[in-house]
């Protein structure tokens, strides 16, 4: 981008430079006296220079306009990304609260709390088990209970106890 608009004004200041420098060729030539022919050559590579030179500087300024409309766009995409952001953050702070108070309901201790929440989050017992600096068989037992307390046989019914309502359903 920036390489193209060092082309573009370099192509904008020979136009304007080449002219000018036509120009005052052209008014030297006829002050002298300069043939019909060569005054008319002149002349139109006059007008060409300041035809490529009109062109130019209108597309350099459609070129700023349409950049700053991307400019815009960019912002107002930016603003919409961090509002949806907020709002589902507020979401899963909302159903991380729900969720929190099933497991109250189901009188599950604190660490098996913490180790419902990680199932949930799709941690295996072992990476349970390495978060909380516990043993293997600590977390299994702690998940045994959870689903004894629950009455769901699986992580995937845990997850899907929260889960079901928030999808559509099948067709």
């Amino acid at each position: 981008m920036e390489d193209t608009q060092k082309v573009n004004w370099a192509v904008l200041v020979f136009s304007g430079s080449t002219l000018v420098l036509v120009g005052l060729d052209l008014l030297t030539d006829y002050g002298h006296g300069g043939s019909k022919e060569h005054l008319i050559l002149e002349g139109i590579l006059f007008l060409l220079s300041g035809g490529f030179l009109i062109f130019g500087m209108k597309q350099w300024s459609r070129t700023r306009q349409e950049i700053r409309s991307l400019q815009s766009d960019v912002q107002s995409l930016y603003q919409e990304k961090e509002k949806w952001k907020e709002e589902t953050n507020q979401l899963l702070q909302g159903l991380s609260i729900k969720i929190e108070k099933q497991f109250v309901h189901w009188n599950l201790t604190p660490a098996e709390t913490e180790v419902g929440f990680l199932l949930l989050k799709g941690f295996s017992l072992k990476e349970i088990a390495d978060i909380r600096n516990t043993k293997l068989k600590t977390v299994q037992q702690q998940s045994q209970a959870i689903y004894q307390k629950t009455g769901l046989s699986t992580r995937s019914e845990l997850s899907a106890f929260f889960l079901e309502d928030l999808l559509p359903p099948a067709a």
